[in-house]
């Protein structure tokens, strides 16, 4: 049975179409979407008061749900500040520098660590520990400021983050809106960012090399700034930095143990992680920072916060416009108004779809992956994932395919592409540690992204 389209419908898609091309070229699509809610409501409901709550309703209704997301991002970059102070994430990343004898070496190693911190503590706060303490070694390796640059880019802002197992931010606004549950997307994603982060890895490797050989680049002409916040470390905090180092990724580790053991997801996951977090912040505020560890502990948490809302505050109004094409959030945000049966917006566009063109596997990985890449030209990365999800959902309805898959690969197009890759301003935090140019690093990343998100999109076609 085909669905009944009705003129909100088409107001929404129309709406969704102007927020695209706002976003290829590369505008803030924050009022647009306030906009769309507005119209969406005024046509569903015909009470423009109800329209203006709906606006504020949508915003809302976001916040509540992405809350647990933001808070415990902002823990952990606050956690990362308190270790940062007390000398204890540098002494995570030294044992590290010895291995770096080779460019090669070097160059994947650095890959790896900013991996795995990317994993645990997030690319931006990682960047500036794993810079500030490898970049000295990697160049001293032979490797270019502008391949390291690239090396930990591609692993942190684009691989690690784009899957995001641990701290599960990004799969956590894509289950949303293609409404399945989060751990479907992370466990579709885990081959997608191997085969992509793999791909751009040796692809960058094998072209940093090229150039290196024809004299292009060496390793003394970009040899980076390293314009990293140092902070002072404590006096007398050795024994509590020491400790720290050894025990905080421990009990990182024993989360994620737990979380297959205990069967911890989604929420569950996201609160163990804060939790740990807390426990560690405050455990090692306490026994290093004295008299000044209450308010120590206080302002880093407010520094942690604000870093979450500067990255998910304009989050909020897109993931409430995009969100209200699933069902239940479009009662929560605009009422009643759906047609009996109906699946929701975008579910009804997928089937009237799937009845009036048949569109095959190959067609639904390649649009994801457009989609996924171009809502993340803003350079956010997270702004356009519930665009990603949702569209998944269309296809998947339209073509009978696996959903989670689907929304795995426009999380990885948006995440590759936006969340700091190929966008210079985006990739800031790792030009300004290493001192090189944001027009360069984008133009040296652009081959090896555009390979792995071509890798994960074909296998996307095998595995959805």
């Amino acid at each position: 049975m085909v669905p009944t389209l009705t003129p909100y419908h088409w107001v929404y898609l129309a709406f969704v179409l102007v927020v695209l091309i706002f976003m290829i070229k590369r505008r803030d699509p924050v009022v647009v979407c306030l906009l769309g809610i507005l119209a969406v409501s005024w046509v569903a409901s015909g009470s423009l008061v109800r329209a203006i709550r709906s606006t504020f309703d949508g915003v809302v209704f976001a916040g509540q749900d992405l809350f647990s997301t933001i808070a415990v991002i902002s823990v952990i970059v606050a956690m990362s500040r308190v270790l940062n102070e007390i000398g204890a994430m540098e002494r995570m990343i030294a044992p590290f520098r010895g291995f770096m004898r080779t460019p090669a070496l070097a160059y994947f190693g650095s890959a790896v660590i900013m991996f795995v911190f990317s994993l645990f503590f997030w690319p931006s706060p990682a960047t500036a520990l794993v810079g500030a303490v490898l970049m000295p070694a990697a160049v001293a390796a032979g490797l270019p400021a502008i391949g390291f640059a690239s090396a930990i880019n591609l692993a942190g802002h684009g691989a690690a983050l784009s899957g995001d197992f641990v701290i599960q931010g990004a799969p956590r606004i894509t289950s949303s809106s293609a409404g399945i549950p989060v751990n479907d997307v992370i466990v579709a994603s885990w081959p997608l960012v191997l085969v992509s982060g793999v791909t751009a890895l040796i692809v960058g490797y094998i072209l940093l090399r090229r150039d290196m050989a024809a004299g292009k680049i060496t390793g003394v002409n970009l040899t980076g700034r390293l314009e990293v916040e140092k902070q002072e470390v404590v006096p007398g905090s050795e024994k509590a930095s020491r400790t720290a180092a050894i025990v905080v990724p421990i009990a990182f580790l024993l989360d994620v143990v737990g979380m297959f053991v205990f069967d911890l997801r989604g929420g569950d996951a996201t609160a163990l992680v804060g939790g740990t977090a807390f426990v560690m912040m405050a455990l090692f505020s306490f026994w290093a920072l004295g008299d000044k560890a209450l308010e120590r502990f206080t302002q880093h948490l407010v520094e942690g916060f604000i870093f979450g809302m500067r990255v998910f505050g304009p989050v909020l109004p897109i993931y409430g416009f995009f969100v209200m094409g699933e069902v239940s959030p479009f009662k929560a945000i605009v009422g009643d108004f759906l047609p009996q049966g109906s699946l929701g917006i975008f579910g009804d566009f997928g089937a009237a779809l799937a009845a009036a063109i048949p569109l095959n596997v190959v067609a639904a990985a390649i649009g994801q992956t457009v989609v996924g890449s171009i809502t993340g030209l803003d350079g956010s990365g997270f702004s356009g994932l519930n665009l990603a999800g949702s569209t998944a959902k269309v296809f998947a309805t339209a073509t009978g395919r696996s959903l989670a898959t689907l929304t795995a690969m426009g999380q990885l197009g948006g995440i590759w592409v936006g969340g700091g890759t190929l966008i210079p301003w985006a990739v800031l935090p790792v030009s300004g540690i290493t001192g090189v140019s944001p027009m360069d690093l984008t133009r040296r990343n652009f081959l090896p992204t555009v390979a792995a998100l071509a890798a994960a999109t074909i296998l996307t076609m095998f595995l959805a």
